[in-house]
C-alpha cells in the first residue's frame, strides 16, 4: 500500500531512505465498499485522503438531488474537500466510493507536522496544488468551448484504462452532459471501435 505512495512522491521529488520510513507513522489505512462515503456533506473533513487502490467521486447535489460529480480519483490520487480539510468548516462536498477502495489517511495535523518533518513534502504538495490549478483552468476552457464529443474523446484520452471502470452516467455528470448525449458518443464510437469495452449502470 505504500509502495503506490512513495512512488508516486518519488515521482515528483526525491526522498531518502530515513524519510521513506519516516513518511509511514503519518498515516493510517482506510478502507471503503462500493457506494460508502469516505465524506458527506456537512460533515468537517478530517482526512485528506490517497488512493493506493480504488475509484472515489467527489460531488456536490443539487436542489434536485442530482450528483455535479468535480472529480475522480483512483489510485496514485488525492482526494478531500481541501477547504473543509485546512479550515476544519463543514465540508460543501460528497465523497463516496465507486468501487472497494483503499486508502492511506493523513489527519490535517499530521499534514502539517509531516512538512515540518519532512520539508521536501511542502514541494511535493505544492507541485500537486500547481497541477491541480493548471487541470482545473484547462477543464474550464475545455466545458466553454469543446463540443460534447470532444470532452468526451479528451476524458478518455487521459484517462484511457479508467474510463472503462466508470459507469457512463457518472462520466456524463462529470463532463455536464446528459446521459443520453454519452450513451450516444460511446455507440458511435462503438461502431468506429468494436473492441471498446463499454461498463455498467451504476
Amino acid at each position: 500500500m505504500f509502495d503506490i505512495l512513495i512512488s508516486h512522491i518519488q515521482n515528483k521529488v526525491r526522498l531518502t531512505e530515513a524519510e521513506k520510513k519516516d513518511l509511514q507513522s503519518f498515516f493510517s489505512a482506510k478502507n471503503l465498499k462500493r457506494k460508502e462515503f469516505l465524506l458527506q456533506e456537512g460533515e468537517v473533513c478530517t482526512h485528506l485522503s490517497f488512493v493506493s487502490k480504488g475509484l472515489l467521486k467527489s460531488y456536490f447535489e443539487d436542489e434536485k438531488g442530482g450528483e455535479n460529480i468535480n472529480m475522480f480519483a483512483f489510485e496514485g490520487w488525492w482526494i478531500s474537500d481541501f477547504k473543509s480539510f485546512i479550515s476544519q468548516e463543514k465540508a460543501v462536498l460528497n465523497i463516496d466510493a465507486v468501487e472497494e477502495t483503499e486508502l492511506l489517511i493523513i489527519t490535517l495535523n499530521d499534514y502539517e507536522n509531516l512538512m515540518l518533518k519532512i520539508p521536501v513534502m511542502d514541494r511535493y504538495f505544492r507541485i500537486l496544488y500547481q497541477n491541480s490549478l493548471v487541470t482545473k483552468d484547462y477543464r474550464l476552457i475545455a466545458s466553454n468551448s469543446f463540443t460534447a464529443e470532444e470532452k468526451y474523446l479528451e476524458f478518455s484520452k487521459k484517462n484511457p484504462e479508467v474510463i472503462k471502470r466508470i459507469p457512463h452516467n457518472l462520466i456524463a455528470s462529470f463532463l455536464g452532459l446528459a446521459p443520453e448525449t454519452v450513451s450516444r458518443i460511446r455507440k458511435k464510437l462503438l461502431l468506429k471501435k468494436p473492441t471498446l469495452n463499454l461498463n455498467p449502470e451504476y
